[in-house]
């Protein structure tokens, strides 16, 4: 189920301190509920990809070790675990929310759909992973009933897919010699395709959010204009995990980089604290 990567859920705590909410301590509890929900539903997603791809797993050298593919857990086992775990995931955010439940089963389905055949096809593969995280956002302002800034959705989209690039173009340099034997769709790419991809999207991401904070709602909602001193920690951010992706041969496990790489996690603990300086405290 993949603990570590639990991390990525953390984007349904967006909606709630960008809407000044943080402090709200009803719709904070909301969005840890949610939060723990969004674990146990992406953990069943990871269930049911490992079940897929545990003959591609094998041939990895850091997933076969997973326990589907080393067969630590029987195949059987892990369906059951899977069909539980999806039920009581599912029955817990209907009773969260209506349409949180919406969002949570849509995103199983899309899930499924690319464990089963969309991770196979370029581009729509790491288009298919953005929305995931797209959905995770719109999941934390649901909960807390309050409007979803359409720059949130946008800022989020585009840093997942600069992660999901930037996965793709890791995969494909550890298996420059074999990369069908561990995912068909590498085939369709290439390091140059990837990396102007790449290139592109983390100029979006760096503009959009720059953006946001001098656009004039955002001046009006936080009655400051001072969010555009957040604007360093994104450049650096998009700039050390560049230098993480070319110089350190890191990318593919990006939960990991956030947990262990200092310069990345220090990067976003400034970067939470300035924001939350600036929206509530008017720093």
């Amino acid at each position: 189920m993949r603990p570590k990567q639990w991390t990525k859920n953390g984007i349904v705590f967006g909606a709630l301190i960008f809407s000044q909410n943080l402090f709200d301590l009803a719709k904070l509890i909301a969005v840890c509920e949610a939060f723990l929900l969004f674990c146990l539903t992406s953990g069943t997603v990871y269930l049911l990809n490992d079940i897929i791809d545990r003959d591609k797993d094998r041939q990895h050298p850091q997933k076969r070790l997973r326990p589907i593919p080393s067969g630590q857990l029987s195949v059987k086992t892990a369906f059951m675990l899977l069909i539980v775990l999806g039920v009581v995931g599912q029955l817990l955010a209907f009773w969260l929310h209506p349409l949180f439940f919406g969002i949570t089963f849509a995103y199983m389905l899309i899930n499924a759909a690319y464990s089963l055949f969309l991770k196979h096809v370029v581009i729509i593969d790491v288009l298919v992973i953005s929305l995931g995280f797209v959905l995770r956002a719109i999941a934390g302002g649901i909960v807390i009933n309050t409007e979803i800034s359409a720059w949130l959705l946008v800022c989020t989209f585009l840093l997942a897919l600069f992660l999901a690039l930037s996965k793709r173009r890791n995969e494909l340099v550890v298996f420059v010699d074999s990369p069908e034997q561990h995912r068909r769709v590498l085939m369709d790419y290439s390091i140059e395709l990837l990396d102007h991809l790449i290139t592109i999207v983390a100029a979006a991401t760096i503009m959009a959010y720059s953006l946001y904070t001098f656009d004039d709602r955002t001046v009006q909602t936080f009655e400051t204009t001072h969010l555009s001193v957040t604007i360093p920690f994104v450049v650096y951010g998009i700039f050390r995990y560049l230098y993480l992706i070319h110089k350190k041969g890191l990318g593919g496990r990006p939960e990991l980089i956030l947990l262990t790489d200092k310069g990345i996690l220090t990067n976003v603990l400034i970067w939470l604290m300035t924001s939350i300086g600036v929206i509530y405290f008017k720093l």
